[in-house]
């Protein structure tokens, strides 16, 4: 075997590593990322299991395994330092990463995307709090700066002009946003209770209320209005795609609109499987462009 054989057989693992990640951690995404091509679905893949390893580093894992919080920053900026390495060079020891360096590679996702995310992740390990500014902040590294990743998949070898680029831009920093602030609100049981974490600026375990919850999910309704909006430029496959987890992400607003603010603070609310099958199929049929408003009306 040559070595440009070895490198594709390495890669090929890589990749299969990725894909399995993801469907090891998430349901809706998994069920997004199915709808794609191959190519695009190994990228989409690659960047989640990036995501999710250093998710697992500040969050899960590491500290099940008993990292102190020094271990867990040392542990995350290597992963960063060899991200980077391995997008310059194409190769990593490390799966995960080498299948994200291929991926950057391909795409053109470079340490603008990459350093705001890290610089994210870190601050999950020395900040429990959060003021608007810092929280804006987050909001874009750990989240937006996925989805223009994501968009970066996309839009290979599809050129649109700067201002259908912009439209785009536009509409994968809001989806993103709208992901995280929505796993924010469910998560707030857990966030405060075993993370000792509160994300959303002044908002406590002991003063969280009915209008919090309205005046969070009215600012989550709009990222996913303006999000909603770019969905046509995107092309067919990841158009539908996207529009999926649109869709699972707007079913579960509603649910959250519909739970009371106090019940948020002892259980994590969930789209029923068969619900997600439902949007699945309505997305495989082109039918799965969210309606915001129609929910809003049955809400």
């Amino acid at each position: 075997m040559g070595i440009d054989d070895s490198l594709a057989r390495y890669t090929a693992a890589a990749l299969r590593t990725s894909a399995e990640v993801i469907r090891c951690y998430s349901t809706s995404f998994g069920m997004a990322s199915r709808i794609l091509d191959r190519t695009t679905r190994c990228h989409i893949e690659a960047v989640y299991a990036l995501v999710r390893v250093a998710d697992e580093i500040v969050d899960g894992a590491a500290a099940g395994a008993g990292l102190t919080a020094e271990d867990v920053e040392h542990v995350l900026d290597a992963l960063e330092r060899d991200t980077e390495s391995a997008m310059v060079t194409g190769y990593s020891a490390n799966l995960v990463v080498h299948a994200f360096a291929v991926t950057a590679r391909t795409t053109g996702i470079g340490i603008e995307l990459t350093r705001p995310f890290f610089a994210s992740m870190r601050a999950d390990i020395t900040r429990s709090e959060h003021d608007q500014a810092s929280f804006d902040l987050y909001v874009y590294g750990s989240a937006e700066v996925v989805g223009l990743m994501c968009l970066r998949a996309f839009l290979v070898g599809r050129p649109v002009t700067p201002g259908e680029d912009a439209v785009l831009v536009d509409g994968a920093c809001h989806l993103g946003a709208a992901f995280q602030k929505i796993n924010f609100l469910r998560d707030l049981a857990e966030d405060f209770s075993t993370l000792g974490r509160s994300y959303f600026p002044g908002v406590r375990p002991g003063n969280f209320t009915e209008a919090d919850k309205l005046r969070l999910l009215e600012d989550i309704d709009e990222d996913l209005r303006i999000s909603a909006a770019a969905l046509p430029g995107l092309p067919p496959t990841p158009r539908r795609a996207v529009a999926l987890a649109q869709g699972l992400f707007t079913e579960l607003a509603v649910r959250l609109r519909r739970t009371p603010a106090e019940e948020l603070l002892r259980a994590r609310i969930r789209v029923p499987n068969p619900v997600k099958f439902r949007i699945m199929a309505q997305a495989f049929t082109g039918r799965a462009v969210p309606d915001l408003a129609a929910h809003e009306r049955t809400a």
